[in-house]
């Protein structure tokens, strides 16, 4: 009897503070979303594996022409700002008072867990700092002729599967997906891979496990990003991240090798090296040197651990934007025959241009890929920004206050497909973006972020996107297609395309290639 009678308490009590958490934008007489569910806030449709947490967010922001709204992920309030002008205030402006993401990172317990993405305060600005260097003009044409011999490696593999006559059907975003972790295994951590003929090599085997589009990575992900408290204590439990734990034991061989043999090599762990053993990565672009210079201790600061934990954000930001990037704009100009020509004439005069050659400077002349591939990223960004409010914040022009540790959300899919922001959204566009006939509001345009926690990398994604799309265009035939839209998976944060990218191309006579 006491113990039905504690349960009941305990019942009750739970469900009044459950009640009482869902009226925090209420007792603030802020505008929130009037279609809440308890528990699962504006997720619904996530927490029942209808949607994916990308469209679930999607959609919050089509119920409202409000600027901004407080609703729930979860049981956790946050704010969701759908006024671009008000965003890059909040990502800009006012960066010191939303300087954080927000995400989970322990510094202490979990040295894997401090990578660029997830630091905060000093720690991210310092990194930054030291990082920056490595994505320079010059150390990205650098390790260019890299990404190109796995281009190649991409074509002579669609060489081998395609028939002689006629076209067939591939799924692009796979064999992209391969271009892109291979890229990333050879200029982020220094292998030597070739997947397209060892499928089962030691690296691909590993990252796979990483983008298995399941309900266990889909939870995980949504976790980082709206329990970091939660992830922390899995980890005290003993949680491991155990693709970055085997990152780490790749990178390890890889720099002892180097180290014992003298190696030299441009890349991005090579940089890496530098920056452990010198306290610096050198803004001298033909110094790649990696030598201790420093006096004792001084190179402990930038640790292994640390290398491996920038190795594996680069790897699940860069193999998924340079794949879907490239994948989707195939996908897009197969329905549009007009902007598959132009797209194919360009890559063929520019190349002739350069007797045939492909390089760093032929790839920066072909404008309207670049155009296409704005176009691309504005249809199919990652589908929101996260940031955490870090002190408390009057939101200009009202008397609403978002509290410190409250999470902001900037809706991006929802923005760029907003007819006030870009006409005829559904419609690939890439002319839209054209600088003599510009037709869109530019500071809704934000696929990389804004502001100093834009993304580091995004250069070296859109070299590596553009010539993944180049390699196509150049070796291939793209079939036209009807129109159709891509399926967006529910087991993902992102988007991810359910089904594939499914496409037909057929093989080039060399002569035209």
């Amino acid at each position: 009897m006491i113990a039905l009678l504690l349960f009941l308490v305990l019942g009750t009590t739970l469900y009044w503070l459950i009640r009482h958490q869902y009226t925090y934008w209420n007792r603030r007489n802020f505008p929130s979303d009037p279609d809440t569910t308890i528990p699962c806030g504006c997720l619904k449709s996530v927490v029942k594996h209808e949607k994916s947490m990308g469209v679930a967010i999607y959609d919050a922001y089509l119920k409202t022409k409000s600027p901004f709204i407080g609703i729930y992920l979860l049981f956790r309030p946050a704010v969701l700002i759908r006024d671009p002008k008000l965003a890059r205030q909040i990502l800009i402006q006012d960066f010191s008072s939303f300087h954080d993401r927000g995400v989970y990172v322990d510094e202490k317990r979990d040295p894997l867990s401090c990578n660029l993405f997830s630091l905060r305060g000093q720690s991210w600005r310092s990194l930054r700092q030291k990082l920056t260097p490595s994505f320079s003009s010059g150390k990205l044409k650098a390790m260019f002729p890299t990404s190109d011999d796995i281009g190649n490696k991409m074509v002579e593999y669609l060489n081998r599967i395609l028939p002689e006559e006629g076209g067939a059907e591939v799924d692009i975003k796979d064999i992209l997906v391969t271009y892109a972790i291979d890229i990333i295994g050879s200029v982020i951590f220094g292998l030597d891979i070739n997947s397209y003929e060892d499928p089962k090599n030691k690296f691909r085997c590993l990252v796979h496990k990483a983008r298995r589009n399941n309900i266990i990575n889909a939870n995980i992900g949504m976790l980082i990003f709206l329990c970091p408290a939660l992830i922390k204590f899995m980890v005290l439990l003993g949680f491991k991240n155990n693709t970055a734990i085997g990152l780490r034991e790749i990178l390890k061989e890889t720099i002892e090798y180097r180290e014992k043999h003298n190696i030299v090599r441009k890349d991005m762990v090579q940089l890496m090296m530098q920056l452990r053993n010198t306290g610096k990565i050198n803004e001298d672009d033909d110094n790649w040197n990696a030598k201790v210079n420093t006096t004792v201790g001084e190179e402990k600061e930038f640790t292994l651990d640390h290398i491996a934990a920038q190795g594996f954000i680069f790897y699940i930001a860069g193999q998924e934007t340079t794949s879907s990037a490239a994948a989707f704009t195939i996908f897009e100009l197969a329905q549009y025959p007009d902007l598959l020509a132009r797209a194919q004439n360009e890559v063929k005069e520019v190349l002739k241009r350069h007797n045939g050659q492909l390089n760093y400077d032929c790839l920066q002349e072909m404008t309207f890929l670049d155009l296409c591939l704005q176009e691309t990223n504005r249809k199919y960004p990652f589908p929101f920004l996260s940031r955490e409010c870090t002190q408390d914040y009057t939101l200009p022009g009202t008397k609403h206050v978002i509290e410190k540790g409250t999470p902001i959300v900037i809706p991006l899919l929802g923005i760029h497909r907003d007819a006030e922001h870009f006409p005829n959204p559904m419609t690939y566009d890439p002319d839209r973006f054209s600088p003599a006939n510009a037709n869109y509001s530019d500071h809704a345009y934000m696929p990389f972020g804004a502001g100093p926690r834009q993304c580091i990398a995004l250069r070296m994604g859109k070299i590596n996107s553009k010539l993944g799309l180049v390699k196509i265009l150049q070796n291939f035939n793209v079939e036209i297609m009807s129109k159709r839209e891509i399926i967006i998976d529910n087991h993902s944060v992102g988007i991810q395309p359910k089904g594939g990218v499914k496409i037909r191309i057929s093989k080039k006579p060399k002569s035209t290639n």
